[in-house]
């Protein structure tokens, strides 16, 4: 299995707009972040993670050219609005989006047009929404994938699981059930946006200790604000987490995992 990282940023990206602090202005491209996403490419299939406003410009980076099935981990700006972008990908076929009820829900308000008779012209998405519910295990091209509830301050969001590996960003607490459903995962991917707490994020202690509960072997972090550059945040994850591996991920990092 391949794991491409399309982004590793918060909600803003980095840089963010305006800024004019030392992470925004750095010169290391790995401090350099779209929006987070992941692009998983496992037999064949190419299945996306989340759909962020730079969606159009990591396909391109990534030379995506085809997609079979897209998992939404929640209906956030800055995980759904690059949508209309899959257009030339579901041209063949629907694309099947898997969310719960409550994204797929705001996703069809945001991009009514979608769902809606109109007329022709530049064209429109063309999806499949499915419905997934935490710990109901789903297929998708052959890939037995795990949904897995995970709460981003007091939102439900979904955590996804293949095999030993999980994603799990905008994450601020995991309940004990949703542990049981990350047994034997050894590498994750979780949410720590900042050295400091946050309410709806993991910091990056609370990051490492999720991961060390998990029982990860290697830890890596995403959805990164502009609070510490990637350099302080390998210094830093080298002091605290050597234990699970951890380090920060950046854009473009890819991960072959047998």
């Amino acid at each position: 299995m391949r794991v491409v990282f399309l982004g590793t940023g918060t909600s803003h990206g980095i840089p963010v707009i305006g800024c004019p602090c030392p992470v925004c202005a750095s010169r290391d491209p790995r401090d350099r972040r779209y929006r987070s996403s992941i692009l998983i490419e496992e037999g064949g299939a190419s299945v996306l993670v989340d759909s962020g406003p730079e969606f159009r410009l990591q396909a391109l980076r990534a030379h995506i050219s085809r997609l079979d099935a897209m998992l939404l981990t929640h209906a956030h700006a800055d995980h759904l609005h690059g949508l209309d972008d899959v257009r030339p990908l579901s041209k063949s076929a629907p694309l099947r989006v898997y969310g719960n009820g409550g994204a797929l829900r705001e996703l069809k308000e945001r991009f009514a047009y979608i769902f809606r008779e109109t007329q022709a012209g530049g064209g429109k998405p063309r999806l499949d929404l499915v419905e997934a519910e935490s710990g109901r295990p789903l297929e998708i091209c052959g890939i037995v994938v795990l949904p897995i509830l995970i709460y981003h301050g007091r939102l439900p969001v979904l955590g996804w699981r293949i095999g030993d590996f999980a994603y799990l960003t905008d994450c601020s607490r995991i309940p004990e059930e949703s542990f049981d459903l990350l047994s034997g995962v050894r590498v994750a991917v979780i949410d720590a946006l900042r050295p400091a707490p946050h309410p709806t994020h993991f910091s990056l202690d609370e990051a490492i200790a999720a991961a060390r509960r998990i029982g990860a072997r290697q830890t890596w972090l995403t959805h990164i604000c502009h609070d510490a550059s990637h350099e302080e945040l390998e210094r830093l994850c080298a002091e605290r987490g050597r234990d699970v591996g951890a380090r920060p991920a950046w854009d473009g990092l890819e991960l072959d995992l047998e």
